[in-house]
């Protein structure tokens, strides 16, 4: 994706490839490797801990080194910033069952144990990709789409009657601050992203990290202080301005709009906003075919366009 993302380059996930290029099952891949004590198989209800790693896990593993290489190749003189992408320590309680069978979220320490060996992968993923790529600067993207239900208990248990209880904020807080914390400690950057209709944004605030995804339409009246503050503060807003899903594109004036209104609401100039947010699609484009990719990438590129020629109008 240098071509196509020359202001961000990342490493793509994969997931049509099957179990192990999926949001939680790459990760997986990288726990196992770190603590066999978090070797993970696949059932039929998705993914659960065993006492080995099982044949998806060893598949994630090779197929992460076989697009680490072919990143490498492409982006190995790169000077500018990379991103690379993981599932986050909420996410993966939410989506990878216990052996009795139930989601890791139930046990309050299955997701302690889950938080603290998240800092460690974080260190040597990113070490790993800083050696492969030495004059780059890594951007590290935590995927949370499931920090709302875990939140507001909206997670439902595994035999699907009735809801895991919601887990307080200042325990999600501090164990996303220590993966945040993880993640600088490296001299890495990090961005959370969560896809959910009601972004706790406060709660992503509070963690200290770099940047969070925002998708403008949705954004809330309650919500505009704090993301004010976090850009006053110099963070960065990755804006979600094109649907993930098949859609017909909106033109390039009203993704515009979208972005230049959110801008007003929170009180900021055009010039100074544009200078710090990053566009992007609302989520990933995991179920997209490469001619929507490729339209999306055009549409992100001719909104960028236009906001540097309306902040030139404005200076």
């Amino acid at each position: 994706m240098c071509g196509e993302c020359p202001d961000l380059p990342y490493l793509p996930e994969l997931p049509a490839r099957g179990p192990g290029s999926d949001l939680i099952g790459r990760t997986a891949g990288l726990l196992a490797a770190i603590d066999p004590g978090f070797a993970v198989d696949t059932t039929t209800t998705g993914w659960r801990f065993s006492d080995a790693p099982g044949r998806a896990v060893r598949r994630a593993q090779s197929w992460l080194n076989q697009d680490l290489d072919a990143f490498e190749e492409q982006a190995s003189l790169m000077r500018g910033s990379v991103k690379v992408s993981l599932c986050g320590p909420w996410t993966l309680a939410a989506g990878i069952e216990l052996r009795t069978g139930e989601r890791a979220l139930h046990d309050r320490g299955a997701c302690a144990d889950l938080s603290a060996v998240m800092t460690e992968l974080v260190t040597a993923h990113v070490g790993e990709v800083q050696r492969r790529l030495p004059n780059a600067t890594v951007v590290v993207q935590i995927d949370e789409p499931s920090l709302s239900a875990v939140l507001t208990g909206a997670v439902s248990r595994q035999s699907g009657w009735g809801r895991l209880d919601p887990v307080e904020e200042s325990v999600v807080i501090a164990s996303l601050r220590k993966v945040v914390e993880s993640i600088r400690a490296t001299a890495a950057r990090s961005v959370i992203h969560c896809c959910a209709d009601q972004m706790p944004y406060d709660v992503i605030s509070r963690t200290g990290v770099d940047g969070f995804s925002v998708e403008p339409s949705l954004v809330q009246d309650q919500d505009l202080d704090v993301l004010g503050n976090a850009f006053e503060s110099g963070r960065s807003l990755i804006l979600g301005v094109v649907p993930a899903i098949e859609s017909p594109l909106s033109d390039v004036g009203a993704s515009v709009r979208h972005v230049m209104g959110l801008s007003r609401r929170i009180g900021f100039a055009v010039d100074a906003f544009v200078e710090q947010v990053l566009l992007a699609p609302t989520c990933g484009l995991a179920g997209a075919s490469p001619a929507y990719v490729r339209a999306v990438m055009t549409h992100l590129r001719g909104v960028s366009d236009a906001l540097t020629q309306a902040d030139d109008q404005d200076s």
